[in-house]
Order: structure tokens, then sequence, then C-alpha cells
């Protein structure tokens, strides 16, 4: 039978037309990094906005992490699977249905009527969003086959991703206040239709160039236990703010997940061609740049969510300021991967990444330190060794996963490095949220009964509001006392200190251990020579 890979065609280089493969490459990069551009956009422009989302939807802050985890847990649920259905059907295709679900999703973001309509939404452009990234990177990872070559792919790439992140904050402040928060979703439907009409005028086809009867495995009770065990896993962390972290609910979902991701392992190994190859997790420096792309998302780039929130609350920042402030975090993301190029020369791979962690780790605790004293100019300085840092990581990580795997199973690969990277955002926000509102909650009723104040009758539904931002929704219930308010503003303040210190901690034992890792593995073989 004739393979449906051999049918598709697979780039390679044009005989004689030097000029015309390289253009054609360049244009590829700049299409492909647009789209993973545009989900990093609209997973950041949101967090600017989502005061104004818990104003407008009367939401509260388990709502609103729901808004944010919908969309990455379907998101990162779906992305080993996506990356297998984009090496079996092509990448192009799955590029072409992914833009078409994510413009559908958005419009149904902007008309949401209720917060449950909008975490749909959200929700349905994760799946979106899951066929965008893996086929993007795949594409990248297909066209691209020298160290050289790749190297400059992944230095344009991190430079997009840069650049998203530098006008995330700003642009959405911006629409949230003269627009309304509802354009930061509508707006996504001319910029899908450019990039869809560019994606099927210059992307050539790609795909698994492996026989039909192994790439037509699609491994369907891998993708379910792993999308259900994330799912069940992540569910229980998020909705442990609200039950408890002892109660029967939070610990069934908890051991749920954990017992469909035990499972996932004797599936996969059973498998002749499985959506995760496990014997990748025998290498030190896989496991190692796995660690580092962990640790770089649930220390560095979930900021991108936690630091709107503080600056809208603890300085009473409006959309639009709140989004200059976080210019300088933004900023040193898009400069630093160019600089980071010229570091490779002289520092290893494993190096430079433990490098870019210890900058996260440094900068996450001046801000710890600032958000305890309230000084913005800390702050600034925080968010900027940070951003550095973070800089350092995005590509590097991305580069040192891709090497670990043969370029016939890349969309294997991208599945693994953007799991990883969205699983941690995720579970991030999930347990970081949850030091957010409990210290927050501890802290107000000290402070409440030290300066002989009422407590609230339901002082979660309180705490719940002042995080999410909503502080006129809060005030009532606290009796109208400026002088609560102003106790429980302090203590989000100090709750966030606590969080970023939590932060800082999960990146000094990121870089440790994945210096130690990938050391340990060049000692013996070149990462580059692994073979699937």
């Amino acid at each position: 039978m004739k393979s449906r890979a051999a049918d598709m065609h697979i780039d390679h280089p044009i005989p004689g037309h030097p000029d015309k493969e390289r253009r054609k490459a360049r244009n590829i990069l700049l299409i492909c990094s647009s789209v993973c551009a545009l989900i990093v956009l609209d997973t950041n422009i949101v967090a600017v906005s989502l005061p104004s989302v818990a104003r407008s939807l009367h939401a509260d802050f388990s709502d609103i992490e729901w808004i944010v985890s919908a969309y990455m847990l379907a998101f990162a649920s779906l992305l080993l699977p996506a990356g297998s259905l984009a090496d079996r059907f092509g990448r192009k295709r799955v590029m072409l249905l992914g833009l078409g679900l994510f413009s559908v999703a958005s419009l149904g973001c902007g008309l949401a009527w209720s917060v449950e309509v909008l975490q749909l939404s959200r929700a349905l452009k994760g799946v979106g969003a899951a066929m965008l990234l893996t086929s993007a990177l795949a594409v990248i990872g297909h066209v691209f086959h020298t160290e050289k070559d790749r190297t400059h792919a992944w230095a344009v790439w991190g430079a997009c991703m840069g650049v998203s992140m530098t006008v995330a904050p700003l642009l959405g402040g911006v629409i949230t206040q003269l627009l309304g928060w509802r354009w930061i979703f509508l707006l996504n439907l001319p910029v899908c239709l450019c990039l869809g009409t560019l994606v099927y005028r210059e992307v050539s086809e790609s795909g698994d160039a492996a026989s039909d009867a192994d790439s037509a495995r699609l491994d369907p009770w891998g993708s379910l236990l792993l999308s259900g065990g994330l799912s069940f896993l992540i569910w229980g962390l998020i909705s442990a703010n609200a039950s408890g972290w002892t109660s029967h609910a939070t610990v069934l979902r908890v051991a749920g997940g954990l017992l469909l991701l035990a499972l996932f392992i004797p599936v996969e190994l059973m498998q002749k061609r499985p959506m995760i190859d496990l014997r990748l997790f025998r290498r030190a420096p896989f496991v190692g740049a796995v660690l580092a792309m962990f640790g770089y998302a649930a220390a560095a780039q979930v900021m991108m969510t936690f630091l709107p929130l503080y600056l809208q609350n603890a300085f009473s920042y409006s959309a639009v300021t709140a989004g200059v402030a976080m210019l300088p975090f933004a900023l040193a993301m898009m400069i630093f991967p160019r600089v980071g190029v010229a570091l490779a020369q002289r520092m290893s791979l494993h190096g430079l990444m433990a490098f870019g962690m210890a900058l996260v780790c440094v900068g996450n605790v001046l801000v710890a330190v600032a958000a305890y004293q309230g000084i913005y100019w800390t702050v600034l300085a925080g968010m900027i060794v940070t951003g550095s840092g973070a800089g350092l990581l995005n590509g590097n990580t991305q580069k040192a996963i891709m090497h670990c795997v043969p370029r016939e199973r890349t969309g294997m690969a991208s599945g693994i490095s953007t799991t990883t990277r969205f699983s941690a955002i995720v579970l991030a926000i999930a347990c970081l949220g949850c030091v957010l509102t409990v210290r927050t909650g501890s802290y107000l009723k000290e402070a409440l009964l030290g300066a002989n104040l009422p407590q609230p009758a339901r002082i979660n539904d309180v705490v719940e509001r002042i995080v999410a931002g909503d502080s006129a929704a809060a005030l009532p219930a606290l009796h109208n006392s400026a002088q609560a308010l102003q106790l429980a503003q302090t203590g989000f303040a100090h709750a966030f200190s606590l969080l970023m210190l939590a932060a800082a901690a999960i990146a000094a034992v990121s870089g440790i251990l994945l210096f130690r890792l990938m050391s340990s593995g060049n000692k013996t073989a070149s990462i580059d020579a692994v073979t699937v």
C-alpha cells in the first residue's frame, strides 16, 4: 500500500535555486513564528484584562483562574495528540484546522454573556491552540536541518515570542480601557484570516515519512490517559482553593489524575509507535531539558498572569498603566534571546540555561522583597532580571528538547516541549494561586482582629474578590470600612511576596537539576547523537 506520507510534499532543497530556497525557508519561518506568537500574545494579553472581566461578569478569583486554566488545560492535555495528528495527517492541514477552531472560539469569547460561556470558549480555543503550536514548531524543526540553521531559526522564533510578550501587556491594557475586554478576543478574527491565507499559500505539506502502518498509529489510549490524568490532576489542584485540600472531592480528583498518569507509562511501553517514546527519559540530557522547560514556565512565564494582578491591586494602576509597567519584563524577554546566541559561543547549552534559571531566581527574590515593601522601583529591577533570565531560557529550552529526537518525529518533540511548558503554567497558577488566597485570608483575619474590626460573614468570598482585583465588590462585605479594605490589600501584597519566593525556589531547584543532569549526560555522549 502506498503511504499517505509519501503523497505529501516534504520540504527539501530546490536544486539550482538557492536564493529561492532561502527565501521560501525564511517566509515559512516568519509565518510559523507568527502563528506561535499569536498563541503567546493571546495567552498574555488576557492577564491585564482579568480585573475588568471580574467586574463585568461578577467573577471571583476561582472563576478568573478557570478563565486562564481552561485554555491552558485543554492546550496542555491535547498537545501530544495534536503533535501525533500533525505527523500523521500533515502539519499544514492541522495548522489550518487549528486556525479555524481558534477563530470560532475567539468569537465565542468575545460574545460571552457569562463567565461559564467564557470558560468553555477558552477551552475550545485551547484545542485550536494545541493544533497550531505543535504543527508550527514541527514545520520549523522539519525545514531547518543543520545546527547553524536551527540555531538561527530558534533565535528568530524566540525573538518573535519576545515581541509578542512585549506588546501583549500594553496592547491588552489599551484595548481593555478604550474598547472593552471583549475586543481582545474579537480582534483575533482578522489576524487568523491573514495567517490562514499565508499558511495556505506559502507552507508546503509535510508529515511523518514512516510507513503507513506505523504512522497510522495515533495511540488513542495513550492520548486519553495522558489527557484525562492531566485534567483530573489540575482540576483537583484548582478546585482545592474552594473545596479544601483535604476534602474528599480534592483527594479523589488528584488521586484519579495520578492513577491515570501512572497507567499511561505501561500503555506507552506496549505501543509499537507510542505518542511519547519513554526511552528518551533514560537520557539525562533529555530529562534535564524537560526540567528546564518546566522550571522556566513555572517560575518565569507564569508571572505574565500574576504580575498584572499585583500591579493593579497593589498600586491601583489602570489596565493601560499596568501594561506599561510590565514593559521592562517583556522587553528583557525580547532582547535576551539574542544575547543568548552570543553567550552560546562561550558557554555550553546547559551552562547557559542554568545561568538563565539563576537570573529568574534572583529576579523573583527582588520582586518578593519589593512586594513586601510596596516599592515599584524594586519591582521594576526584579522584573528586568527575571525577564532577562526568561529570555535566555525561552528558545534554548525548546532547542534542547527538539535536539533529542530525530527529524521525522519533530511533532512528538514539540508536543513534549509544549505540554511540559503549559502543564507547568497551569500547575503553577493552581498552586501559587492557592498560596495567594490562603495567605491573603490569613493576614486579613489576623489584621482585622488586631484592629478590633468586625470579621466579614464570608471572608473567603471577600478574599476571592480582592485577589481578583474587584475591591468594590468586597467593600460591602467589609462593612464599607476603608481601613478593612486597606488591610485586605496589604494582605494581598504580603501574600504575593510569599508567592514570588516560592517561584524563586522552583527556579533554584530546576537550575541545579538541569545543570547536573545535562552536564553528566554530555560526559558520555552528545545530546545530538540521541536516536529513537
